[in-house]
């Protein structure tokens, strides 16, 4: 299954170097996780590629996959 994510180099969304940022998100989009969390900002949580990304997953009969980095699921609140 991973392997038809490979359309995510085909349909340009990223470079044939970024094979392992392809399974990063074949894996959570085949494992259906609601948010992946990645500090990848050049590949991974980078919107353009976001919605490449999610394209490709809905012609492919998956979901949408969210893209956050850990700044942005970590509260600052303080307890006081």
């Amino acid at each position: 299954m991973i392997i038809e994510f490979c359309f995510l180099i085909d349909a340009k969304v990223v470079r044939q170097t970024s094979l392992e940022d392809c399974i990063h998100i074949a894996t959570a989009s085949l494992s259906k996780v609601d948010i992946l969390i990645s500090w990848t900002f050049k590949h991974i949580v980078n919107i353009f590629r976001i919605r490449g990304y999610n394209s490709v997953n809905l012609r492919l009969g998956h979901g949408i996959l969210e893209m956050l980095s850990p700044k942005d699921i970590v509260g600052y609140e303080t307890e006081g």
